[in-house]
């Protein structure tokens, strides 16, 4: 399977962007699918994750009240809104899915997710 990133852009601070994750090749309603970050110089965080088999979602602190999942399982895509961005959010956001169809808050670790996708850059203007 494989995995896409797009939307990413040039967004001015205090706006918002939706990033949206395509998948191919996957039984896409048995998938986990999370979002991360990677700032210049920075370690890959998590942000955000979704179970597709249920609909529930996981949300790390920082991402709770301005960061958004959602899943469409008939366009097989998972997308990431962003509220009221920082500069500091700029980074380069990636999808990935979790190697046990399932992610909690305990098993949200990027090393639990397969699969990752090229990236897309966002980019926050102050």
């Amino acid at each position: 399977g494989k995995l896409v990133e797009s939307g990413g852009g040039l967004v001015q601070a205090g706006g918002s962007l939706s990033i949206v994750c395509t998948a191919s090749g996957f039984t896409f309603g048995d998938m986990a699918i999370g979002w991360f970050r990677q700032a210049p110089g920075k370690e890959r965080e998590e942000i955000s994750c979704i179970n597709n088999r249920d609909g529930s979602t996981v949300y790390r602190d920082f991402a709770k009240g301005r960061f958004t999942i959602s899943s469409d399982n008939a366009k097989d895509t998972v997308t990431l809104q962003i509220d009221n961005l920082r500069p500091d959010d700029t980074a380069v956001y990636y999808c990935a899915t979790n190697r046990f169809f399932f992610c909690s808050f305990r098993s949200f670790d990027r090393y639990n997710f397969h699969s990752w996708g090229q990236g897309t850059q966002v980019t926050v203007s102050s």
